[in-house]
């Protein structure tokens, strides 16, 4: 039969990636199998902000929003280099939700998820505030109040290096196409390869049911596949905060500074029916968008200023909800296995600000088929790779770098220090100048950092490193992605 793992975990999400890291450091042999590359799917195309929910207030999931509330701070003091606090401006619009009842409900966003760090919120006047200058002169007040931005697809690839670091076998383009019981374990076809494990994690998010079928294992549990979307446009405004807007719909949307010369905006809501291999914002949603940013800004946004967009489909547990942005994001399980038989643990929703108090209610569900896995919850604590610096020393850690470095630019060691943190210093390693980082493929991006994501994150093609690892691909033109992809396929191929 070949080597035992005690677990894998299907599916190289948040979830899964999540699950897989808590499990290696209790000391499991851990497999984690991806069928694409990590974060892909739904974990690479969020909102990107690790944030309590303000608006699931309003659906009384008063518990969703404390636990995303306390695991707001956790995650930014385990991640400081790919976390970090966002101010966020709500214009109060009149003739919708009233200002008593959005100060109530900051209040609550304040108080009940046990804030330490975070600034608390405050009453803005938007005629002098730097935030009211991009907005149309009819909104007058509003609040700031504090979320925290996340680079998504680098939370889930940190989390799979950190189970790698801890013994986990991490393989990447390796789909399952087959799950079968056999001698008290899970025999698993995938890749080409039959691996075996003692116990199964199904994370496959969108395509849970999907592999639940290819196990043979009926579910009860109904998913509703929400489709996300999200547009990028040229930057609107100049300052460093984000906004929270209402629409008279009821739904709410945000805009956020993204990538130095951009301005994310999103996201929709929508149920999707269609391929999960297709997924892609449609014209409505697109004008949806648009037609929201211009009834703040100044600037009208039209679908002609939209440089890019992305979409995700979001996994649901399907509560009856008429509206999908009504739809819990809440999660649960479902585990199959008489005592005896190898177990099958399922996942169903969730969000990636609780992917890791998932993780470890997976663990604690798993322990009593799995020994090994018993002990106390530890991962809120441990840093994620190049994690291992203060919440709010990574001004201090760009300056070191550029002093240490002096041939980059202060804007180069930021980005460094914000995808990599204290492991930027092994890209650079002894680099006294650009020549000895190998090619420039533009905009900071050089052959050593390169290399390092083929052979320390699994990175495998351009997109890989453009839209996932670096969120580069915004500024490359086709002719230095083409060049970046014959890079990566010449070392794949002569390593």
């Amino acid at each position: 039969m070949g080597e035992i793992f005690d677990l894998a975990v299907i599916g190289g999400g948040v979830n899964g990636a999540g699950i897989a890291r808590d499990a290696a450091g209790r000391g499991a042999r851990v497999l984690l199998l991806e069928r694409g590359d990590l974060a892909e799917g739904t974990s690479s195309n969020s909102t990107k902000l690790i944030h309590g929910g303000l608006r699931y207030l309003e659906h009384y999931e008063f518990s969703l929003v404390r636990e995303a509330l306390t695991e707001r701070e956790v995650l930014w003091g385990i991640a400081p280099h790919i976390i970090w606090p966002l101010r966020f401006i709500l214009p109060h619009r009149p003739g919708l939700r009233p200002r008593w009842l959005l100060r109530l409900g900051l209040f609550l966003y304040d108080h009940i998820g046990g804030r330490k760090y975070l600034p608390a919120t405050q009453s803005v006047d938007l005629a002098t505030h730097p935030a009211g200058a991009p907005l149309k002169p009819e909104y007058t007040r509003g609040f700031a109040y504090s979320d925290g931005w996340v680079d998504d697809a680098r939370l889930v690839v940190l989390n799979a290096r950190d189970a790698a670091d801890r013994g986990a076998e991490v393989r990447t383009r390796c789909e399952v196409t087959a799950l079968t019981r056999e001698g008290g374990c899970w025999r698993i076809a995938a890749g080409g390869e039959a691996f075996h494990a003692r116990a199964v994690v199904n994370a496959a998010g969108p395509r849970v049911l999907e592999l639940l079928g290819r196990a043979g294992e009926p579910s009860a549990q109904r998913m509703r596949l929400v489709r996300g979307s999200h547009i990028v446009v040229r930057k609107l405004f100049d300052h460093d905060y984000a906004y929270f807007f209402q629409l008279p719909d009821g739904r709410i949307f945000f805009a956020i500074p993204y990538e130095g010369d951009f301005t994310l905006i999103g996201t929709t809501d929508v149920d999707h029916d269609g391929s999960l291999d297709d997924v892609r914002a449609s014209p409505e949603e697109i004008a949806y968008l648009c037609e929201g940013a211009s009834e703040y800004f100044r600037q009208a946004v039209t679908p002609a200023d939209v440089v890019w967009t992305y979409s995700g489909v979001r996994p649901l547990i399907d509560d009856g909800s008429g509206k999908p942005e009504a739809a819990t994001r809440g999660y649960n399980f479902e585990i199959d296995g008489a005592e005896g038989e190898a177990p099958l643990l399922s996942v169903f929703g969730g969000k990636i600000t609780t992917y890791r108090e998932l993780s470890a209610e997976a663990i604690g569900l798993l322990a009593p088929f799995l020994p090994v896995l018993e002990g106390p919850d530890w991962t809120g604590s441990a840093p994620l790779p190049g994690g291992n610096f203060g919440r709010r020393e990574a001004l201090d850690k760009v300056n070191a770098l550029a002093a240490r470095h002096l041939f980059l630019t202060r804007e180069k060691a930021q980005r460094l220090i914000r995808l990599y943190g204290t492991l930027a210093e092994t890209i650079l390693a002894d680099a006294t100048s650009p020549a000895d980082l190998g090619k420039d493929f533009g905009h900071g991006l050089t052959g050593a950092e390169v290399d390092y994501l083929i052979t320390r994150e699994w990175a495998r093609t351009a997109d890989d490193i453009l839209w996932r690892r670096t969120k580069l691909g915004l500024h490359f033109t086709q002719e230095q992605t083409a060049s970046l992809a014959a890079y990566i396929s010449e070392r794949i191929t002569s390593a």
